[in-house]
């Protein structure tokens, strides 16, 4: 018998469809049992077919995937980018007291030179960011960088703790999410003045003819960008919404502190003191006062300071305030505080 022909026929109708001899349904009650390697009609009982392949996993897991080693996987783990080396090795159990030995004796043999000092560094990185509520990217690009750093051996000399702080420092101006040398110093431990020197020496070496220049992975594919100093209008956000101040107080701060930068006012001062003194000024014009010792515990400035920098600011509240920005009813001199 001559075999049909599918000339002029669509693409669609070249499709192989398995229907029952016997029973003739369409669309066909097919079962597979792997067990067994065949397929049999399920309405019937039918066998159509033999000799399929499993693609299920060989065996089932019955442990709790919360268990560590729940689940007997052979394919491994995930290749991790930060750390060196193949990542290929075979890793012996631990559930039980021989294998824990075994586990703990094959670690020390077939660990990658350097990559536990890695791991510790990364290990604090994801734990100082997430004491301060920064996102994952950020914690990602501070790894980034560090690794650079360590594969270049490019700070011989400064200790872990103070490059991972700069680390941290330029992952989060670089995210724009800026912090100040001191939360960056409050969380790490390091000096201000150090870090101020490994964040100094680090700038260099990204910038263009520095040794790291060329680690634009480190920044996600994108060349590092050389930003200019925090500047008080970045904080405001973050500090009036610590401080439960609506947005229109956030905006009001923060043009403040720009109108205040025009001016010269205080020229010379932290942006971290500008943007207190500022929250302390708005806050009061606007109908929502805070302290300055609430201001303080939120920026981490004394109370002295944000007086001294907003007598300043008070002197030139003429200039500075904007009319729409004093609450309903109420003069400006009676809404500020004496300086």
């Amino acid at each position: 018998m001559s075999s049909p022909s599918y000339a002029g026929l669509p693409t669609s109708a070249l499709s192989v469809k398995m229907i029952c001899s016997e029973c003739r349904e369409d669309p066909p009650n097919l079962v597979e049992e792997f067990s067994s390697g065949d397929t049999v009609c399920g309405s019937c009982g039918l066998v159509l077919g033999d000799r399929i392949v499993d693609t299920r996993s060989e065996w089932r897991t019955f442990s709790n995937s919360d268990e560590a080693n729940g689940d007997p996987s052979r394919v491994g783990k995930v290749a991790n980018p930060l750390l060196n080396g193949s990542q290929l090795d075979t890793s012996i159990s631990s559930t039980d007291g021989t294998g824990a030995m075994l586990a703990k004796a094959q670690g020390r043999s077939v660990q990658v030179r350097g990559e536990k000092n890695l791991l510790t560094a990364y290990k604090e990185i994801s734990a100082m960011c997430d004491a301060i509520s920064l996102p994952k990217v950020i914690a990602d690009t501070a790894k980034q960088l560090f690794k650079r750093v360590d594969d270049h051996k490019a700070l011989k000399g400064k200790s872990s703790q103070s490059i991972i702080a700069a680390c941290i420092y330029i992952a989060c101006r670089q995210g724009k999410v800026p912090r100040t040398f001191m939360e960056i110093c409050t969380l790490t431990n390091v000096a201000k003045k150090e870090i101020g020197r490994v964040y100094k020496t680090l700038q260099r070496m990204l910038t263009e003819g520095g040794a790291l220049h060329n680690s634009v992975d480190a920044f996600k594919g994108q060349e590092y960008i050389q930003n200019s100093s925090t500047s008080a209008e970045d904080l405001m956000v973050r500090f009036c919404n610590r401080l439960q101040l609506p947005t229109f107080v956030q905006l009001a701060a923060a043009e403040l502190a720009r109108r205040a930068g025009q001016e010269g006012t205080l020229a010379g001062r932290s942006p971290i003191s500008i943007a207190a003194s500022g929250i302390y000024m708005i806050s009061s014009l606007m109908g929502y006062p805070k302290t300055p010792k609430e201001i303080s515990e939120v920026t981490g400035v004394s109370d002295s300071t944000i007086r001294i920098a907003y007598k300043l600011l008070h002197a030139e509240r003429n200039k500075l305030v904007d009319p729409k920005w004093v609450a309903k009813d109420r003069t400006m001199d009676s809404l500020l505080p004496k300086p």
